[in-house]
C-alpha cells in the first residue's frame, strides 16, 4: 500500500485508539470495538470564535450505530491531538451518557487527566506518558488550520489574513462570508412566569459570557 495513503491523519488517529484500547481495559471501561475519528469542526460552540478541540457523538446519532470523534483541524500539535483524542475516547467509552460527571470524571482520574473535567489538563505523569506515544507514533500528519477569528485584537494579523479574505481580496474558504451583526433570539421559557414569555435578542458574543435573566428574575433560553 502506498505510504501516503497508510500516514493519513484519520490512518495515523485510528493508531493512536489502538495504543490506548489496553488502558481503558485496564480500567474496567473497555472502548467500543469500532470507533469513527476524523477531524472537523465541533458542532455546539456557543460563539463563532469558540474553539472546541474535540467532540464525541453517541451511538445513537449514527446510522450505523458507531460513535464518531471529531478532533479539530486547528489543533497541529502531536501531544494536544493526543491529549483530546484521549478525552473523547472516554466519551466513546461512556456513549456520551455522563457529560463530564460521574462514569467520565472517574475514568479520566484514573487515566491521569486532572480538573476541572471539562478541560481536563493532564497530569505530569499522563504528559510524560503522551510524548512517549507522540515518539512511537510520530508526527501528527497534519498542518493546523488557522481560523481568522483566533487572532485576538491586540495582535497584529497574519500578512494574506483579513477577515474571512486573503490580502488580494480572495478568500480564505469556500462557505459564506462571516455574519458580523447577527442576532440571536432568547426567551423566558418558564411555565407560568409572570414575564409572559420575555423576548430579546443578542450576538452570540454575549450568549458566551452568560445567559440573560428575564425581569421576573428566570434565566432565558435560546430558542
Amino acid at each position: 500500500m502506498d505510504t501516503e495513503v497508510m500516514n493519513t491523519r484519520e490512518a495515523w488517529l485510528h493508531r493512536a485508539v489502538e495504543v490506548f484500547r489496553p488502558r481503558f481495559d485496564e480500567i474496567g471501561m473497555p472502548l467500543p470495538e469500532r470507533v469513527h475519528v476524523s477531524v472537523g469542526f465541533s458542532y455546539g460552540a456557543r460563539a463563532e470564535s469558540g474553539k472546541i478541540l474535540g467532540s464525541c457523538w453517541a451511538k445513537r446519532a449514527s446510522a450505523d450505530g458507531v460513535n464518531h470523534i471529531f478532533i479539530s483541524p486547528e489543533s497541529g500539535d502531536t501531544v494536544e491531538v493526543l491529549e483530546t483524542l484521549l478525552h473523547e475516547l472516554i466519551h466513546a467509552a461512556d456513549d456520551c451518557q455522563s457529560g463530564h460527571k460521574g462514569a467520565f470524571a472517574e475514568a479520566a482520574t484514573r487515566l491521569g487527566f486532572m480538573g476541572p473535567m471539562t478541560a481536563t489538563p493532564a497530569s505530569v505523569e499522563l504528559a510524560a506518558e503522551l510524548m512517549t506515544i507522540a515518539e512511537t507514533l510520530g508526527d501528527y500528519p497534519h498542518g493546523a488550520l488557522t481560523i481568522p477569528a483566533r487572532v485576538p485584537a491586540s495582535k497584529p494579523v497574519p500578512a494574506g489574513v483579513a477577515g474571512g479574505t486573503t490580502g488580494d481580496g480572495g478568500k480564505l474558504h469556500s462557505g459564506p462570508s462571516k455574519q458580523t451583526t447577527r442576532m440571536l433570539k432568547v426567551a423566558c421559557t418558564t411555565a407560568g412566569c409572570e414575564c409572559g414569555g420575555y423576548t430579546v435578542r443578542t450576538s452570540a458574543k454575549w450568549l458566551a459570557v452568560g445567559m440573560p435573566f428575564c425581569p421576573a428574575g428566570n434565566q432565558m433560553t435560546e430558542v
